[in-house]
């Protein structure tokens, strides 16, 4: 600070250094996770993965999907049949001059919400061209997402982490506009694989990310993922047998029902690129609890080509259940002080180019503080310049 007489750059001089320096900055996340591994601390191949919705430059009046469109357009419709209702009973009623400023005053209001209606309609054919047909307005990139709270939700990006189970430092992330967690599995499992250099992982995750190719795309990359499956079963729901409860005997290739009967393979399907095997028993019609299984003919299973792989993931999890909390213990900890630092606003930049580098010194920031707290700051000065 002396040398430089307390110089300091302007907010104009940093934000254009992160705008104009995107690719850099996230080449130096990348290499101070490299750093991370060659002085020690990256040591198992273990980590879990989770993501979470940031909050974009774009407020959620100026993001349209199509059920918001309608809902906006339906209100306009409200609004400006009200308004002319209460005209038509001006007009009955005696001339006065407050009466022709109210009237004055009504329909100005009706052109305003005319006027609304037709930039509406050019931004709903806007919004019907895009592929996920939703438009944001000041962010083009952002998107509605619906988040943990009931009814809630927010406009922003979906950031994906895989945090290091053992010093819970961020190995990889990925800034995207995707809603869901469902494919983002196999992706971040690779590129962790990758950026560690190993040849097997440990991947713990949460039951958003439940997606069957996906496991199986994990499974062939050399990675083992633990996740609890979620409950979709309508059955179960309704207090009817779940498909859980029927047992599969693979040296017969049946599954046994809980009344004891065996469901036989009857023929092989294809769906959604899905190759399906179709089991069923003619026993259920003369069964006793019938009426806790299934409201058909009989109840039919499904089984998927690669089931077994499934199978072994629900093994993995009945094995060892402390996963799960190791899961919330490791990745909720980076996002929550993220989030923190951020402030209320979260990103600053716009467009997803820009809000990666952004999500990029944010990573960096946190493994930066969390590699001087784990061995202090001359070991980590040490090993920078070794």
């Amino acid at each position: 600070m002396w040398l430089t007489g307390r110089l300091v750059p302007d907010h104009k001089t940093i934000a254009d250094f992160r705008k104009d320096n995107g690719a850099a900055i996230r080449k130096v996340c990348a290499r101070f996770i490299a750093l991370c591994r060659t002085i020690g601390l990256l040591t198992q191949a273990s980590v879990a993965i989770d993501g979470s919705k940031f909050k974009a430059v774009n407020n959620r009046d100026r993001n349209f999907t199509r059920a918001k469109m309608e809902r906006r357009m339906a209100q306009i419709e409200e609004s400006v049949a009200r308004y002319l209702q209460q005209l038509d009973t001006a007009d009955r009623q005696e001339p006065s001059e407050a009466l022709k400023t109210k009237t004055s005053r009504l329909k100005e209001k009706i052109e305003k919400l005319k006027e609304q209606m037709r930039r509406l309609e050019v931004l709903k054919v806007e919004m019907l061209a895009t592929p996920d047909q939703q438009i944001s307005l000041t962010d083009p990139d952002a998107r509605s997402m619906a988040t943990s709270g009931r009814g809630s939700g927010v406009v922003g990006y979906n950031v994906q982490v895989a945090v290091d189970t053992e010093h819970h430092l961020i190995v990889t992330h990925e800034v995207t506009n995707d809603g869901t967690d469902r494919s983002q599995l196999s992706p971040v499992a690779k590129e962790t694989k990758a950026t560690l250099d190993v040849e097997k992982l440990e991947v713990v995750a949460d039951r958003g990310y439940f997606n069957g190719e996906e496991i199986l795309a994990c499974e062939e990359a050399g990675i083992t993922v633990t996740l609890p499956k979620p409950m979709t079963s309508s059955s179960k729901a309704e207090g009817r047998f779940g498909k859980q409860d029927f047992r599969y005997v693979a040296a017969e290739d049946v599954y046994v029902c809980p009344a004891g009967e065996k469901l036989t393979h009857h023929y092989t399907t294809e769906e959604n690129g899905l190759v399906l095997r179709r089991y069923w028993t003619n026993a259920c019609q003369s069964c006793a609890i019938k009426h806790r299984c299934t409201t058909a003919k009989e109840r039919r299973i499904t089984r998927w080509e690669h089931e077994h792989i499934l199978e072994a993931v629900q093994r993995r999890l009945d094995e060892h259940p402390e996963k799960m909390r190791q899961r919330r213990e490791t990745v909720e900890h980076p996002f929550g002080t993220i989030k923190a630092r951020m402030g209320a606003t979260h990103f600053l930049m716009k467009t997803l180019p820009k809000v990666a580098t952004e999500m990029a010194l944010h990573v960096l920031a946190y493994n930066l503080t969390r590699v001087m707290n784990i061995m202090g700051v001359q070991p980590l000065l040490a090993g920078m310049r070794a």
